[in-house]
């Protein structure tokens, strides 16, 4: 599938239009994007740890764990930063492939493409317990059997999100040869949908509260509750965990991470001001109701089935605690 559309969203700041247009190039990012002497700067200890989001914004409430936990003062003393890189899915890998990123968040297909096009990366922390992907359909033309997709067109926000759809297609028997996809826009493929585009439109666990938010009201087929595939991963380069004093490093962030996970689970509502505070144009659009709605979502693919993942005892415990005090 080619890419004919540009793409629209800005670049992390720092970033040339030349080593933007490198990086967003379909296909392999060589180390030229950045050249040598960017290369081994990148070598030296982390300055300031870039994430890289790959949604092509930050203005949403899925990464509520990183703000929850900058907020409460989990990550100490590291000097962290969020990009929301383009809107290109495959840009959260290219960016750590070269340098310019410190950790991506890609979907298990764009990782895979990661992989095959040789880009050094490991995963070292798995943030979904389940799939987060869904597809909408309007009203009265939903299915429970993917199949019926085949010779429908399916509308994307970028083109690169076809490596999200096409093993959670295959995984329901689907022959992905007989599936059209169409590149319909960042942010706009959900109204592109609603308007009377295409047939079905990739969607995800938080990003439903979204567009019900703007009015756009869809059937959906659920990964969170009929895939077996898991969600996006944290990657960083190999070379990264060679490292001793990056290791270290990346122990200590993560850690920040899961203590933001838990501290949304234990209190959905503060999460949500924590992301609020850092975007009030979001908090403006989505309001309390919405907002929490949307982290709920999230928290199911986030934590799973705690009592079936093989945890410690104390974990399942803490769960059931939790529950109880709610109540």
């Amino acid at each position: 599938m080619t890419n004919d559309n540009p793409i629209h969203s800005s670049a992390p700041a720092g970033i040339s239009r030349r080593y933007f247009l490198q990086v967003t190039a379909a296909g392999l990012v060589t180390a030229t994007a950045l050249g040598a002497s960017g290369l081994r700067a990148r070598a030296a200890a982390y300055e300031k740890f870039t994430w890289i989001s790959p949604r092509g914004t930050l203005e949403v409430l899925d990464d509520y764990p990183y703000w929850s936990a900058k907020k409460a003062g989990y990550f100490g003393d590291l000097n962290t930063d969020m990009q929301p890189g383009p809107s290109d899915g495959t840009a959260t890998v290219k960016f750590v492939d070269v340098g310019q990123a410190d950790m991506g968040f890609p979907s298990p297909g764009v990782f895979s493409f990661a992989i095959q096009n040789g880009m050094k990366l490991k995963s070292v922390f798995h943030m979904g317990a389940r799939d987060t992907f869904s597809l909408a359909f309007r009203k009265g033309q939903g299915t429970n059997n993917l199949k019926d997709l085949e010779g429908k067109t399916i509308l994307l926000g970028s083109a690169a999100w076809q490596a999200i759809v096409d093993p959670l297609l295959a995984a329901q028997g689907v022959d992905i040869k007989k599936v059209k996809y169409v590149e319909a826009g960042w942010p706009t493929w959900g109204t592109a949908l609603a308007g009377g585009q295409g047939d079905a439109a990739l969607s995800w666990e938080g990003l439903r509260a979204e567009w019900i938010a703007k009015g756009l009201d869809f059937e959906y087929w659920l990964g969170v509750k009929n895939s077996k595939l898991p969600a996006n991963t944290f990657v960083v380069r190999a070379a990264d965990l060679e490292d001793a004093d990056k290791k270290a490093f990346l122990e200590k962030y993560l850690r920040g991470w899961a203590m933001g996970l838990e501290f949304g689970y234990q209190n959905p509502r503060a999460a949500v001001e924590a992301v609020f505070e850092q975007f009030p144009t979001l908090a403006k659009n989505l309001g309390p109701e919405l907002g929490t709605t949307s982290i709920l979502q999230q928290i199911n693919v986030f934590r799973g089935d705690m009592d079936k993942r093989g945890g410690r005892a104390s974990s399942t415990r803490s769960s059931r605690s939790a529950r109880s005090a709610r109540r």
